[in-house]
Parts: structure tokens; sequence; C-alpha cells
């Protein structure tokens, strides 16, 4: 069974209680480790504006919000031999594991990798 490491869990901080549960059970029964990156959680939406002026969020931070502003979206990275891995096969599985964990928690969660136009795979995100 794999553990998040500490950073991993700080980088949850202001994330919704809900999304820290998923991502406490993922981590045990996920077939891949995990952890999760820098902005993973909750971001300001100067933070925000930052990341979709690099292009890696259609979310400006001040128009259009993303969920990672209100605490319920987090990301994360697969774990593989030693090596942080953003290897589309790994994550799927990673995702896997949250989107299972989810559902035996009774929440709804979406995998951005299943979104149409702008997959997002290492993002989850609360559904209310």
């Amino acid at each position: 069974m794999f553990k998040l490491s500490n950073s991993s869990k700080q980088r949850r901080e202001g994330v919704d209680p809900r999304l820290i549960e998923i991502s406490d059970l993922a981590i045990q029964i996920s077939a891949v480790d995990f952890g999760h990156p820098a902005d993973a959680g909750k971001r300001e939406a100067e933070r925000q504006h930052q990341l979709f002026l690099q292009g890696k969020s259609l979310c400006d931070g001040y128009e259009i919000l993303s969920p990672h502003q209100s605490g319920k979206a987090l990301d994360f990275y697969a774990y593989v031999d030693g090596i942080a891995s953003w290897d589309t096969e790994h994550l799927a599985l990673v995702a896997a594991a949250f989107l299972q964990a989810a559902s035996i928690l009774g929440y709804k969660l979406q995998w951005g990798g299943l979104w149409k136009s702008f997959k997002d795979y290492p993002h989850v995100e609360l559904v209310d």
C-alpha cells in the first residue's frame, strides 16, 4: 500500500475535506503510487491567472473561476519507479482510484481526462 508524502498532504491545504478524504482512500487502493504537485489544491486568483496565461488552464481566475479557487479541485501526478510521471496511462490509473474512492464514499467526482475539449489528465473535481 502507498502513502502520501508530507509535502503532498500539505499541498491539499484549503481543499474541501471531501477531496482530502477521497485522496486518502485513493492512495490506499491505487494500483499506481501518486502525489500532489505544487498548485495541486486551493489557489488564489492571481496564481490561477498566471496558470491561465501559461496555457495550463482555461480559467483566468477573475472572469472565469477555477474550482481550485473554491477548494473543489485537486491535481495529482503518478509516481512510477521513483520518478514523477505525467504519462496518460499512469494518470488514468490514478484517476480510476480517485473515482473508485469517491464512489465508495458517496461523493460525485469528475476527472479532467474525460472532458471533451480541454483534457486535464492530472485533475479531479467535486460535482455538487
